[in-house]
């Protein structure tokens, strides 16, 4: 996933004892017995910890993705969760920072060889690297914050989805389960309590993805806060078509009523392609709906492979259309 690859970020405090420790190291294993020495041993102790901070700080930036080359959908996800504009400050100033070091240890490494006392320059320059990473440590705990909730977001690929909806219980999971073959993975899912469901199936040689996102499209919207509302907003910008499915046998615990109410709002809300299923026709109580386009269950796998086709027939209009506008806008040669 994106944002696997980004380490845990160190504190300031860290950093500091980190590159001190590891440039009084440098000094334990010589021998001084002249000022050429002498010069050498301090200069070796003030490279060595700018070295260690530069590079750590570098690291940091390193790890981070490209903002500008990130998946829309992972783009809007990251700037609702901890703004990308504020990520984008912090890692400059970590980038800044690690940039004065590196100026600075080369301007008292001059200084060393000019001396004839080392030492008190080397601690001046070493009060001038702290004071510097101690001046970008609320950036640091912010990264390391930014960091943790990010590796949190489910690993959604850049291909083909059918975004699944409905109340709880009407047979989402099992839907997904059902197509994909397997267990689906059930990753981590930063607005809400329980994990997205994201399942894959190939056909035709083409791997698509399959995802359910309980806490998100599964109540209206009245009940759910900003943050979940962008993070909807952000589904948009998938490769996606939406299947609604319904459970007219309500033994779900949500009446049809209301499930027609919430399909209203998700037919509102998504500019995406939308087919409506109704579940469970295996049950006695079921009875056919005329919002609904396919009657299937996920028990007995009546009707499943037709709306599977349906689907992919979706898919394809989808691209062909999205193709279609793209080159309506392509500016005139």
């Amino acid at each position: 996933m994106i944002f696997e690859k980004i380490h845990t970020v160190p504190t300031s405090e860290e950093l500091i004892n980190k590159a001190f420790k590891r440039s009084a190291r440098a000094m334990s294993g010589k021998t001084i017995d002249s000022r050429e020495s002498r010069l050498r041993a301090n200069e070796s102790m003030l490279l060595t910890a700018a070295n260690i901070l530069t590079d750590n700080l570098a690291n940091i930036v390193r790890r981070f993705p490209s903002f500008e080359q990130l998946p829309r959908f992972y783009y809007e996800l990251t700037d609702i969760l901890v703004g990308v504009e504020k990520l984008k400050m912090s890692l400059a100033s970590a980038d800044w920072a690690s940039r004065k070091i590196h100026e600075i240890s080369r301007s008292y490494v001059g200084k060393i060889r000019n001396s004839d006392l080392p030492e008190p320059i080397r601690k001046e320059a070493f009060g001038r690297l702290a004071s510097i990473i101690k001046s970008i440590n609320k950036d640091l705990l912010f990264l390391n914050e930014a960091r943790n909730i990010l590796r949190k977001l489910p690993d959604v690929q850049d291909e083909p989805t059918i975004v699944i909806a409905g109340y709880p219980n009407v047979g989402k999971s099992s839907f997904v389960s059902k197509i994909t073959g397997a267990s689906p993975e059930i990753a981590p899912y930063p607005f809400t309590t329980k994990g997205v469901t994201i399942g894959h199936f190939m056909q035709d040689g083409v791997r698509y993805q399959v995802m359910d996102t309980p806490g998100l499209l599964d109540r209206p919207m009245s009940e759910r806060n900003d943050i979940e509302k962008q993070a909807i907003t952000a589904i948009h910008y998938l490769d996606a078509v939406v299947m609604f499915m319904i459970d007219p046998s309500e033994s779900c615990g949500y009446e049809i009523e209301a499930q027609k109410h919430l399909l209203a709002e998700i037919r509102e809300n998504f500019k995406l392609p939308l087919l409506v299923v109704s579940n469970k026709a295996d049950r006695s109580e079921f009875k056919k709906l005329d919002e609904v386009e396919f009657n299937i269950s996920t028990v007995t796998g009546e009707g499943i492979e037709d709306v599977m086709n349906r689907l992919m027939q979706m898919i394809e209009e989808k691209r062909l259309s999205t193709s279609s506008e793209e080159l309506d806008t392509e500016p005139a040669i």
